[in-house]
Order: C-alpha cells, then sequence, then structure tokens
C-alpha cells in the first residue's frame, strides 16, 4: 500500500484524502515536518498559494519539502500546489522551486469566473471533468517537461520526471483518474 502525504495546512485537504484511500493508499495528513517520513509521495492542493506560502514558513515545512522534491519524491500539485512547486512565478517570487515551469496565477480571472471542462487527455482518458476556480496555468516549461494537457491554448497539466502539475481541482470532482494516473506513475 503506497503511503502519500497530503500538506494540510490549508486548501483542498479532505477531498485528496478521500480520492487516495479509495485508490487503496494510505493518505498522510502532513502538518509538520514528522508526518513526512516515510512517504511514497506527496501532494500539495489547491487553495491559496499566498497562504500556504505562510504557513509552510510557519511550521518550518518548506525547506524539508523542497529537499524531499530534490531527492525525487513524487509529488502532484493542483491549483496553488502547482504555484508551490514553479520554477518561476510571473511576477512574483517561486515557492519551493522544484518544477521546470513558469506559472501565472489567476490567468482564468476570479472566482466568479470559475468554470467546469471536460478534457480528452490522451495519457489518461476521455472526457475527465476539469475544475477551474482561480488556476494559473503554465506559461513556458523547461525541455525535459513533458506536456500532458492544454485548454484554450493554455498548457494546464505536464510533469516534470516525478513532479505532476495541474492548473485544475480533479479533486473536487469523482473521477479519480488524474490521481490514479499519479499514484501509479509512482516508482
Amino acid at each position: 500500500m503506497k503511503r502519500i502525504g497530503v500538506l494540510a495546512l490549508q486548501g483542498a485537504i479532505r477531498e485528496h484524502v478521500h480520492m487516495l484511500e479509495n485508490l487503496g493508499c494510505e493518505a498522510v495528513e502532513v502538518k509538520q515536518k514528522q508526518d513526512l517520513i516515510k512517504l511514497d509521495g506527496l501532494v500539495l492542493p489547491g487553495g491559496e498559494s499566498t497562504t500556504m506560502r505562510k504557513l509552510l514558513d510557519r511550521s518550518d515545512l518548506l525547506e524539508p519539502i523542497r529537499e524531499l522534491a530534490q531527492r525525487g519524491l513524487p509529488m502532484f500539485g493542483t491549483c496553488a500546489g502547482l504555484i508551490l512547486m514553479a520554477n518561476t512565478l510571473v511576477n512574483d517570487e517561486p515557492h519551493l522551486a522544484v518544477m521546470d515551469v513558469t506559472v501565472t496565477r489567476n490567468s482564468y480571472g476570479r472566482q466568479v469566473d470559475s468554470f467546469e471542462v471536460k478534457l480528452d487527455i490522451p495519457k489518461i482518458g476521455k472526457a475527465i471533468p476539469a475544475v477551474f476556480i482561480r488556476a494559473p496555468h503554465m506559461e513556458t516549461v523547461g525541455k525535459d517537461v513533458e506536456i500532458l494537457a492544454e485548454h484554450e491554448g493554455k498548457i494546464i497539466l505536464a510533469r516534470d520526471g516525478h513532479l505532476l502539475g495541474c492548473s485544475f481541482h480533479p479533486e473536487l470532482t469523482s473521477d479519480s483518474r488524474i490521481l490514479k494516473y499519479f499514484v501509479a506513475s509512482m516508482v
């Protein structure tokens, strides 16, 4: 059974935990450094990236998570989690700076501009529901980053080795195929 942490400082924590448990994983809520021990992977959920950064600093988790990413721990960042992982942020300083992507925050507008679409993602499946809430997108990706999905010409799902970044919220749907893809890709 894979033991996967979910950063549990702020954001869509319960939804990720529930989905991971339904996939047969042991889900661990990560709130302090000792919660990072013996994980097979880590999910950085959607939420508010600025708030999450402050809480990462306050709980002294930023550096330990960065070190785990640099050592190869599989990580999946959704929305704010993608923002946290990005090497470069447009008009802002990066946080973890572990994924070779440049991200623009709130590129789909404000909260009132939220929407849901169905995506065909060749490596994952057809008609996958994607919920966009103040979603970022990836402006550019490094040469070794694999683009998995785009929407309206914007990169919204990409993989950089052991790191998976997603602009939208798959955990806010009942479709677990993207999280299943992440779990299955963990070596």
